[in-house]
């Protein structure tokens, strides 16, 4: 605000503080002052208006009234008139004279302007003054009933009163009027308590500016802004005219008697602005003594010297060096703990990434020539099945443990937390000749053994990563890369072991990046084939259906093996839309087939487990117009670790439109038993395992005999995988196996071999009906 009045305050430069202080408070009082004074003159003016404009309208409505109280007076006078049985008996004769007669006695008597009578029939006889409307003017408003308001005779108004004659029925009415020239509005307007002009004025007389206002709006005239109009309708016995009461008061008068109020106000600030310069060297001495102190231990504070100040009284000052005191305090503490939070995991305490990678930066700075540094990657195995079957509290719950541990078994190493369950080791000065293998075994060691989580006990092992310095590399980054990738090889080895760095690994790191870039072009592009491996009824002897396996015919690496691709889609998640296209394929494909035979798709357990499957494969079939009963979908016991009431939901309701689930690799889990009692399974997969040992002499006969015994209790059917010599099949024939699949019968084969299958089929039947 002291900008907008003032412009850019000055930059002053005087000697001391004390002197700015109070110019500059004086400077300041003079522009709230000036500001004060511009508001209070405005709500001065406003006021003024206010009053006037309240004034304005308290006279509008005396107008109005005494307007309407002499045309109720006429209108009286006019109805004893009109009811006379002699003026009602020259109406209805059509005696003009005596007519004429009465009306001049009626404005003598009521000291009206003119009196006429109209007729039904339009016509008119006037008393003489020669003041009256055109006939056709006023002879609509009377026919519809209208009794009070103003006609125009000229450019002259008049207030009128109408009384029907009535004899009985209405033969014409008669008419008192009164005229509202300049000297009678002039006499109107002293009526009023403040000094105002009156007229009357036509709608279209008025200015283009006061044409469109609102009945009994005031405004400022245009050009005159120094006058108020009170602009109100009034009521007419006349067609065209619309007739406005104007009323005029001067603004400028009305003010004038509150210009005293702005010099007193003028002089009291001027008063208080001497007063305030007064005061503002004084209150100006007070502040900067303690400010100069402050300005000292600000100083120190900012160079990281002790800054403190001596506390002297409980005012105002006083609290200021308490507040000080405390804020160095604080922020002392606060820089600490952010340092802290953000160089450490919340849960665990450990130091976080961003610490981990300056511990390492500086371990290796300090290494000796002979010296290896040791960069470990560590990520528990099944971590996510203690989320989610024992709950979030018993996973952080691991985590402290598992961090609690490292410190205590590996005093010698630096443990951090890089999120999630992924922990990092750092070990340095280790002698060139210290056995290296022996020490990544110490590390595995301290994550194999039992972990007791709230009385229940998990089994905890890790996957783990191992780069060594210098020779897998000799700054940090490189280190930590090398540790990821062998992690990731040490991972797809399987669970509880680990891996050290090999430069092959980073070859195939390459190659797995190109891979998932190809696989993604392959899913854009469609570069997929299904093949169709066939699924043998031994009791019915003939063919029962096909499952569906995909194949990947790369166009520069020739046909690549699922077991390669698959696992590197189920990391990325793209085997959620290659799992689609297999579906959709799959489906359109079967539907051409002879009706009894049915198609098998195997369903990965992240594809199960992403919202939406069963709207997938019902879309599927309805695209493709294939019967549910002819698919059935192939599942592993791992879809029912993460939500079990959510899988079983979802699998009843498929098997309510009709498909067949079937439990694929049954035997080779921890719960099957479980999941055959919990969901009813139209099949069971037994698992090549089995199948092969069937050569040998173990036991492998008495467990294809359990399987078949309770599937077949349970009603379902079984199906043994991996089927490659007649012996075997013969040995499932005997122990009650109802399909089989395997090499015996037949390779996975093409669209083109299935047709070729088809017709061979065809053949084969038509030789042994002639036969």
């Amino acid at each position: 605000m002291t900008r907008a009045l003032f412009g850019r305050v000055p930059n002053f430069r005087f000697g001391t503080l004390r002197l700015r202080i109070a110019v500059l408070f004086t400077i300041l009082f003079a522009a709230v002052m000036a500001v004060v004074m511009l508001l209070v003159s405005q709500s001065i003016e406003r006021f003024g208006e206010k009053a006037a404009s309240g004034n304005l309208s308290a006279n509008a409505k005396v107008v109005d009234e005494i307007l309407d109280l002499r045309a109720r007076q006429m209108l009286g006078s006019a109805d004893v008139l009109s009811r006379d049985f002699g003026f009602r008996e020259a109406v209805a004769t059509g005696d003009s004279a005596t007519i004429a007669s009465a009306l001049r006695s009626l404005r003598s008597r009521s000291q009206s302007g003119s009196a006429f009578v109209v007729g039904l029939d339009g016509s008119l006889v006037e008393d003489g003054s020669g003041r009256y409307p055109p006939v056709d003017t006023i002879w609509g408003p009377l026919d519809d009933g209208g009794r009070k308001g103003l006609m125009r005779f000229g450019n002259d108004f008049a207030l009128a009163a109408a009384s029907p004659i009535e004899v009985p029925d209405t033969v014409g009415w008669l008419v008192v009027t009164q005229p509202l020239d300049a000297r009678e509005m002039d006499r109107l307007a002293e009526l009023g308590g403040v000094d105002m002009r009156a007229r009357v004025s036509a709608r279209s007389d008025l200015p283009e500016w006061a044409r469109g206002t609102q009945d009994g709006e005031i405004l400022e005239g245009r050009g005159e802004n120094d006058h108020l109009y009170h602009i109100s309708r009034l009521p007419a016995l006349q067609d065209g005219i619309e007739p406005r009461l104007v009323l005029e008061h001067s603004l400028g008068e009305a003010l004038a008697q509150y210009a005293s109020l702005r010099y007193l106000l003028a002089g009291v600030i001027a008063a208080g602005l001497a007063l305030v310069i007064a005061l503002g060297f004084r209150i100006a001495s007070g502040i900067t003594r303690p400010l100069n102190r402050l300005d000292v231990a600000v100083r120190k504070f900012a160079r990281g010297e002790d800054a403190t100040l001596a506390v002297e009284g409980e005012d105002e000052i006083g609290r200021l060096a308490t507040n000080f005191n405390g804020m160095v305090k604080a922020i002392a503490e606060r820089e600490r703990e952010i340092i802290h939070v953000g160089l450490h995991d919340g849960l665990t305490g450990l130091p976080n990434r961003k610490l981990f990678v300056q511990q390492l930066d500086e371990a290796l700075s300090l290494r000796k020539d002979d010296d290896r540094v040791l960069v470990a990657y560590v990520d528990l195995d099944d971590f996510k099945v203690v989320n989610d079957t024992m709950g979030h509290p018993a996973g952080d719950a691991l985590l402290r443990e598992t961090a609690a541990h490292l410190r205590k078994q590996l005093p010698q190493a630096r443990i951090a937390r890089f999120g999630g369950d992924e922990f990092a080791v750092l070990i340095s000065h280790i002698e060139p000749h210290s056995n290296l293998t022996a020490l990544a075994d110490e590390i595995q060691a301290c994550f194999e053994r039992p972990v007791d989580l709230g009385g229940h006990q998990a089994v905890s092992s890790a996957s783990i990563g191992i780069a060594i310095a210098p020779g897998d590399g000799e700054d940090g980054i490189t280190l930590m890369k090398h540790a990821d990738l062998a992690l990731y090889r040490a991972k797809r080895d399987g669970k509880a072991n680990h891996h050290f760095f090999e430069p092959s690994l980073d070859e195939q790191a390459r190659r797995r990046r190109e891979m998932e870039l190809d696989l993604r072009l392959a899913i854009r592009d469609g570069g997929f084939e299904l093949y169709f491996q066939p699924l043998y009824d031994l009791r019915a002897d003939r063919l029962q259906g096909f499952e569906a396996l995909i194949r990947w015919p790369h166009p520069t690496k020739g046909m690549i093996s699922p077991g390669e691709f698959i696992p590197l889609a189920e990391e990325t998640g793209l085997i959620l839309p290659i799992g689609e296209w297999v579906l959709r394929e799959a489906c359109r494909i079967a539907r051409d087939w002879p009706d009894e035979l049915s198609v098998a798709v195997n369903i990965s357990p992240k594809q199960f487990l992403a919202p939406g499957l069963a709207s997938t494969i019902m879309q599927a079939l309805s695209t493709t117009g294939l019967s549910p009963k002819r698919l059935e979908l192939e599942i592993t016991e791992s879809v029912f670790i993460a939500n079990v009431d959510k899988t079983l939901g979802t699998l009843h309701s498929l098997r309510d439109v009709g498909v067949r689930i079937a439990l694929d690799d049954f035997g080779t889990g921890y719960s099957s038993l479980s999941y055959l009692r919990s969901f009813p399974f139209d099949k069971v997969k037994i698992d090549r395992s089995f199948v092969q040992d069937l050569a040998g002499e173990g036991n492998a006969h008495a467990v294809i005999r359990a399987i078949t015994t309770l599937a077949e209790a349970l009603g379902m059917d079984t199906l043994a995988e991996g089927v490659e010599l007649p012996e075997q099949m013969e040995i499932l024939r005997r122990e009650g196996c109802q399909y089989i699949q395997g090499y015996l019968l037949s390779e996975p084969l093409p669209m083109t071999g299935v047709t070729e299958l088809f017709r061979e089929m065809a053949h084969d039947k038509k030789r042994r009906a002639i036969a």
